[in-house]
């Protein structure tokens, strides 16, 4: 039997797995749409059920394959999807969730993230990403690849404590939230979803990770996604095309990680001492 997801609790006090799925370049070759669909449909099979797409990957062919893969298996799925900045003013971000909204063939967004800072006001997309979650067309809304400055300026306008989560770049080599993003979104009871937990593979052959690994018969990905399940109120959201991978993944939370191990983690990927600047790929 397989040991339960973490969850982590929104703002809203509604709980989503700490293990989802990312779609980043998903959709972007028709060939392999089929096996894409699968693995996603696997993870929800194995309760891998945050699902986070945007109308920038694949120029919005991602979303398309998303509406595929939860079809008729809606209810079970907590779907994230995110707004480009150049559409994110009042008018444009009410307009661009219609059509995400259009391409999943769903009639709510679960969580709506804006990607990340452009030229419009904040003020005006909370507006907008408030009226969006009025009307039911989103459940809550957040924000993607904000650093601490970003939020505080979010949480002064109106609405913007409504802000149910933070996107952005975080895994074993990339730790730099850890000084001040991280424990700031977790004082306030904001998640952060962690997008590229395994540094798009290249995680995968650190000789430490794979030492690690092998000590507890895992893969490295294993070991990289339990480092992050052992945050508090982090989602992880690995993306693989393989339904074989997935499973791998939902396995990491099987992983019971010594402090002597943990330690060697910290020594060959050492926490932050002092501020970093946010990272982004």
């Amino acid at each position: 039997m397989l040991d339960s997801i973490p969850t982590v609790t929104l703002p809203a006090g509604n709980s989503v797995p700490a293990l989802g799925q990312g779609t980043w370049n998903m959709g972007e070759i028709a060939a392999r749409a089929k096996d894409e669909i699968a693995s996603l449909q696997a993870g929800i099979d194995r309760g891998m059920t945050v699902i986070d797409t945007a109308e920038m990957y694949a120029d919005g062919r991602s979303e398309k394959l998303v509406g595929k893969a939860i079809d008729g298996r809606r209810a079970e799925v907590f779907v994230v999807s995110k707004v480009y900045p150049w559409n994110a003013s009042r008018k444009g971000t009410i307009e661009a969730c219609e059509r995400s909204l259009q391409r999943m063939r769903i009639e709510r967004i679960d969580l709506y993230l804006l990607h990340w800072r452009g030229n419009h006001p904040l003020a005006e997309t909370v507006e907008a990403m408030e009226s969006l979650q009025l009307s039911g067309m989103i459940g809550a809304w957040g924000v993607s690849n904000f650093d601490v400055d970003d939020m505080e300026e979010l949480l002064a306008v109106p609405g913007g404590k409504n802000v149910a989560a933070n996107q952005v770049l975080y895994n074993l080599g990339r730790r730099g939230i850890e000084f001040d993003l991280l424990p700031w979104c977790q004082e306030r009871n904001i998640p952060v979803m962690a997008y590229s937990p395994i540094e798009q593979g290249r995680l995968l052959h650190h000789p430490e990770v794979v030492r690690i690994a092998k000590a507890y018969q895992a893969t490295p990905a294993q070991v990289a996604l339990a480092f992050l399940l052992e945050r508090t109120g982090v989602i992880a959201i690995p993306k693989s095309a393989s339904a074989q991978r997935v499973a791998e993944n939902r396995d990491c939370v099987s992983l019971d990680i010594t402090e002597e191990d943990w330690k060697a983690l910290d020594a060959a990927f050492p926490p932050p001492d002092n501020k970093k600047p946010l990272e982004m790929i």
